[in-house]
Protein backbone atom coordinates (compact mmCIF):
# COMPACT_ATOMS: atom_id res chain seq x y z
CA UNK A 1 0.00 0.00 0.00
CA UNK A 2 1.04 3.47 -0.22
CA UNK A 3 3.08 5.54 2.39
CA UNK A 4 1.10 5.48 5.85
CA UNK A 5 0.01 9.23 6.85
CA UNK A 6 -2.45 10.01 9.54
CA UNK A 7 -5.45 10.00 7.29
CA UNK A 8 -4.97 6.39 6.46
CA UNK A 9 -7.63 4.33 7.90
CA UNK A 10 -6.66 1.78 10.72
CA UNK A 11 -8.72 -0.96 8.75
CA UNK A 12 -6.56 -0.29 5.94
CA UNK A 13 -2.89 -0.21 7.53
CA UNK A 14 -4.21 -3.60 9.08
CA UNK A 15 -5.43 -5.16 5.55
CA UNK A 16 -1.97 -4.63 4.00
CA UNK A 17 -0.01 -5.93 6.56
CA UNK A 18 -2.23 -8.23 9.08
CA UNK A 19 0.71 -7.68 11.74
CA UNK A 20 0.54 -4.35 11.95
CA UNK A 21 -2.57 -5.31 14.20
CA UNK A 22 -0.31 -5.76 17.35
CA UNK A 23 0.74 -2.25 17.47
CA UNK A 24 -2.58 -1.37 17.66
CA UNK A 25 -4.09 -3.62 20.20
CA UNK A 26 -1.07 -2.94 22.32
CA UNK A 27 -2.24 0.51 21.69
CA UNK A 28 -6.02 -0.30 22.44
CA UNK A 29 -6.99 0.84 18.98
CA UNK A 30 -9.78 -1.02 17.33
CA UNK A 31 -8.66 -1.62 13.66
CA UNK A 32 -11.88 -4.61 12.79
CA UNK A 33 -15.47 -2.72 14.23
CA UNK A 34 -13.35 0.44 13.87
CA UNK A 35 -11.31 0.05 11.02
CA UNK A 36 -12.90 3.11 8.91
CA UNK A 37 -11.63 5.61 11.11
CA UNK A 38 -8.55 7.96 10.15
CA UNK A 39 -5.70 7.09 11.77
CA UNK A 40 -5.54 10.78 12.86
CA UNK A 41 -8.95 10.49 14.78
CA UNK A 42 -8.40 7.84 16.86
CA UNK A 43 -4.80 8.58 18.11
CA UNK A 44 -6.96 11.69 19.20
CA UNK A 45 -9.21 9.54 20.76
CA UNK A 46 -6.86 8.16 22.59
CA UNK A 47 -4.18 10.75 23.41
CA UNK A 48 -1.61 9.37 21.06
CA UNK A 49 0.95 11.05 18.75
CA UNK A 50 0.36 10.12 15.18
CA UNK A 51 3.58 10.20 13.81
CA UNK A 52 4.86 8.14 17.28
CA UNK A 53 1.94 5.81 15.55
CA UNK A 54 3.45 5.40 12.37
CA UNK A 55 6.72 5.16 13.45
CA UNK A 56 5.85 2.16 15.28
CA UNK A 57 3.97 0.68 12.59
CA UNK A 58 7.07 1.58 9.90
CA UNK A 59 9.34 -0.12 12.61
CA UNK A 60 7.28 -3.57 12.79
CA UNK A 61 7.45 -3.39 8.57
CA UNK A 62 10.77 -4.05 8.82
CA UNK A 63 11.59 -7.01 11.33
CA UNK A 64 11.21 -10.20 9.62
CA UNK A 65 10.20 -11.92 13.63
CA UNK A 66 12.90 -14.54 13.44
CA UNK A 67 15.97 -14.27 16.04
CA UNK A 68 19.27 -14.13 14.76
CA UNK A 69 21.05 -15.62 17.19
CA UNK A 70 22.50 -19.09 16.03
CA UNK A 71 21.86 -22.08 19.03
CA UNK A 72 24.86 -24.12 18.25
CA UNK A 73 27.13 -21.40 19.29
CA UNK A 74 25.47 -21.65 22.50
CA UNK A 75 26.50 -23.31 25.94
CA UNK A 76 23.40 -25.31 27.39
CA UNK A 77 22.18 -23.34 29.73
CA UNK A 78 22.18 -19.70 27.23
CA UNK A 79 20.01 -21.99 24.82
CA UNK A 80 17.74 -22.86 27.53
CA UNK A 81 17.43 -19.29 28.16
CA UNK A 82 17.10 -18.36 24.61
CA UNK A 83 14.13 -20.70 24.00
CA UNK A 84 12.78 -19.78 27.31
CA UNK A 85 13.22 -15.92 26.34
CA UNK A 86 12.31 -15.88 22.67
CA UNK A 87 10.27 -18.97 21.93
CA UNK A 88 8.37 -19.62 25.08
CA UNK A 89 7.94 -15.81 25.56
CA UNK A 90 6.72 -15.52 22.04
CA UNK A 91 4.00 -18.23 22.77
CA UNK A 92 2.90 -17.16 26.48
CA UNK A 93 2.22 -13.48 24.66
CA UNK A 94 1.15 -15.15 21.25
CA UNK A 95 -1.07 -17.68 22.03
CA UNK A 96 -3.80 -16.09 24.56
CA UNK A 97 -4.27 -13.49 21.33
CA UNK A 98 -4.76 -16.08 18.86
CA UNK A 99 -7.36 -17.81 21.54
CA UNK A 100 -9.57 -15.00 21.44
CA UNK A 101 -9.18 -14.50 17.55
CA UNK A 102 -9.91 -18.31 16.65
CA UNK A 103 -12.94 -17.77 19.21
CA UNK A 104 -13.98 -14.64 17.72
CA UNK A 105 -14.20 -15.41 14.08
CA UNK A 106 -15.93 -18.76 14.81
CA UNK A 107 -18.81 -17.41 16.80
CA UNK A 108 -19.48 -14.46 14.08
CA UNK A 109 -18.10 -16.71 10.69
CA UNK A 110 -18.80 -20.35 11.79
CA UNK A 111 -22.24 -20.57 10.11
CA UNK A 112 -20.80 -19.08 6.51
CA UNK A 113 -17.49 -21.22 7.13
CA UNK A 114 -17.55 -24.19 9.01
CA UNK A 115 -13.75 -24.32 8.67
CA UNK A 116 -13.51 -21.38 11.23
CA UNK A 117 -15.22 -23.82 13.95
CA UNK A 118 -12.74 -26.94 13.27
CA UNK A 119 -10.05 -24.16 13.18
CA UNK A 120 -11.32 -23.45 16.48
CA UNK A 121 -11.41 -26.43 17.92
CA UNK A 122 -8.03 -27.75 16.52
CA UNK A 123 -6.51 -24.58 18.49
CA UNK A 124 -7.93 -24.70 21.71
CA UNK A 125 -6.34 -28.82 22.02
CA UNK A 126 -3.27 -26.81 20.52
CA UNK A 127 -2.58 -24.07 22.87
CA UNK A 128 -3.27 -26.49 25.81
CA UNK A 129 -1.20 -29.42 25.28
CA UNK A 130 1.65 -26.68 24.30
CA UNK A 131 1.30 -24.80 27.37
CA UNK A 132 1.63 -27.76 29.25
CA UNK A 133 5.05 -28.69 27.22
CA UNK A 134 6.39 -25.79 28.35
CA UNK A 135 5.92 -25.26 31.20
CA UNK A 136 7.10 -28.59 31.86
CA UNK A 137 10.20 -27.59 30.37
CA UNK A 138 10.33 -24.38 32.40
CA UNK A 139 9.79 -25.99 35.40
CA UNK A 140 11.62 -29.39 35.15
CA UNK A 141 13.39 -30.09 32.07
CA UNK A 142 15.81 -27.20 31.51
CA UNK A 143 16.24 -26.56 35.14
CA UNK A 144 17.69 -30.46 35.02
CA UNK A 145 19.72 -30.00 31.69
CA UNK A 146 21.18 -26.86 33.71
CA UNK A 147 22.30 -28.97 36.42
CA UNK A 148 23.62 -31.23 33.99
CA UNK A 149 26.09 -28.81 33.11
CA UNK A 150 27.07 -27.01 35.82
CA UNK A 151 27.62 -30.75 37.53
CA UNK A 152 29.98 -31.52 34.75
CA UNK A 153 27.73 -34.65 33.74
CA UNK A 154 25.66 -35.64 37.22
CA UNK A 155 24.84 -38.97 36.56
CA UNK A 156 21.86 -38.28 38.30
CA UNK A 157 20.68 -36.00 36.19
CA UNK A 158 22.03 -37.96 33.19
CA UNK A 159 20.02 -41.22 33.67
CA UNK A 160 16.35 -39.05 33.28
CA UNK A 161 16.94 -36.92 30.62
CA UNK A 162 16.74 -39.59 27.18
CA UNK A 163 13.52 -40.71 28.73
CA UNK A 164 11.86 -37.05 29.06
CA UNK A 165 13.54 -36.06 25.40
CA UNK A 166 11.55 -38.56 23.87
CA UNK A 167 8.39 -37.93 25.03
CA UNK A 168 8.84 -33.67 24.15
CA UNK A 169 9.99 -35.08 20.85
CA UNK A 170 6.65 -37.49 20.04
CA UNK A 171 4.54 -33.38 22.07
CA UNK A 172 6.67 -31.88 18.71
CA UNK A 173 5.15 -34.19 16.32
CA UNK A 174 1.61 -33.78 17.48
CA UNK A 175 2.28 -29.81 17.74
CA UNK A 176 2.93 -30.25 13.73
CA UNK A 177 0.40 -31.84 12.96
CA UNK A 178 -1.82 -29.10 14.71
CA UNK A 179 -0.06 -26.45 12.69
CA UNK A 180 -0.22 -28.89 9.28
CA UNK A 181 -4.20 -28.34 10.36
CA UNK A 182 -3.95 -24.80 10.82
CA UNK A 183 -2.84 -24.30 7.42
CA UNK A 184 -4.81 -26.44 5.30
CA UNK A 185 -8.23 -25.45 7.66
CA UNK A 186 -6.60 -21.73 6.28
CA UNK A 187 -5.74 -22.38 2.66
CA UNK A 188 -1.81 -22.08 3.64
CA UNK A 189 -3.02 -18.47 6.08
CA UNK A 190 -5.24 -17.08 2.71
CA UNK A 191 -7.81 -15.34 3.61
CA UNK A 192 -11.10 -14.90 1.37
CA UNK A 193 -12.43 -11.54 -0.10
CA UNK A 194 -15.00 -10.99 2.39
CA UNK A 195 -12.89 -11.40 5.41
CA UNK A 196 -12.85 -8.78 8.34
CA UNK A 197 -9.62 -7.58 9.90
CA UNK A 198 -9.48 -9.94 12.43
CA UNK A 199 -9.92 -12.86 10.35
CA UNK A 200 -6.99 -11.40 8.21
CA UNK A 201 -4.98 -10.89 11.59
CA UNK A 202 -6.00 -14.22 12.83
CA UNK A 203 -4.15 -16.10 10.10
CA UNK A 204 -1.13 -13.64 9.75
CA UNK A 205 -0.45 -14.89 13.51
CA UNK A 206 -1.07 -18.36 12.58
CA UNK A 207 1.79 -18.35 9.79
CA UNK A 208 4.03 -16.58 12.35
CA UNK A 209 3.14 -19.02 14.58
CA UNK A 210 3.78 -21.67 12.33
CA UNK A 211 7.50 -19.91 11.56
CA UNK A 212 8.52 -19.85 15.09
CA UNK A 213 7.30 -23.27 16.19
CA UNK A 214 9.40 -24.79 13.27
CA UNK A 215 12.20 -23.31 14.48
CA UNK A 216 11.68 -23.51 18.39
CA UNK A 217 11.20 -27.44 17.77
CA UNK A 218 14.30 -27.47 15.54
CA UNK A 219 16.45 -25.89 18.15
CA UNK A 220 15.04 -28.33 20.53
CA UNK A 221 15.02 -31.26 18.75
CA UNK A 222 18.21 -31.05 16.91
CA UNK A 223 20.73 -28.51 18.60
CA UNK A 224 19.79 -28.82 22.73
CA UNK A 225 18.69 -32.48 23.44
CA UNK A 226 21.32 -33.60 21.50
CA UNK A 227 24.08 -31.68 23.24
CA UNK A 228 22.58 -32.44 26.38
CA UNK A 229 22.60 -35.92 25.57
CA UNK A 230 26.29 -35.93 24.34
CA UNK A 231 27.06 -33.79 28.09
CA UNK A 232 25.30 -37.43 29.68
CA UNK A 233 27.25 -40.22 27.70
CA UNK A 234 30.45 -39.38 29.57
CA UNK A 235 28.48 -39.46 33.00
CA UNK A 236 26.50 -42.87 32.67
CA UNK A 237 30.05 -44.25 31.05
CA UNK A 238 32.06 -43.08 34.03
CA UNK A 239 28.89 -44.28 36.54
CA UNK A 240 29.44 -47.75 34.61
CA UNK A 241 33.14 -47.73 35.02
CA UNK A 242 32.61 -46.95 38.99
CA UNK A 243 30.14 -49.49 39.60
CA UNK A 244 32.44 -52.23 37.39
CA UNK A 245 35.53 -51.35 39.33
CA UNK A 246 33.38 -51.50 42.73
CA UNK A 247 31.95 -55.13 41.70
CA UNK A 248 35.52 -55.78 40.52
CA UNK A 249 37.01 -54.76 44.07
CA UNK A 250 34.12 -56.70 46.15
CA UNK A 251 35.26 -59.92 43.98
CA UNK A 252 38.92 -58.99 44.87
CA UNK A 253 38.04 -58.72 48.82
CA UNK A 254 36.13 -62.04 48.31
CA UNK A 255 39.15 -64.64 47.46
Amino acid sequence: MKKITADTTVGEIVRAFPARSRVFENLGIDYCCGGKKPLAEVCQKKGLDPATVVAMLTALDGTSGITQDDPDTLSLSELCDHIERVHHGYLREELPRLDFMTQKVAAVHGDSEPRLVELRRVFETFNEKVAAHTKEEDESVFPAIRKLETAGGDKSVASRLAGEFGKLEAEHEKAGAALGQFKELTDSYTPPEWACNTLRALYDGLARLEKDMHQHVQEENNVLFPKALAMARPAAVASAAATCLSQNAEMGGMK
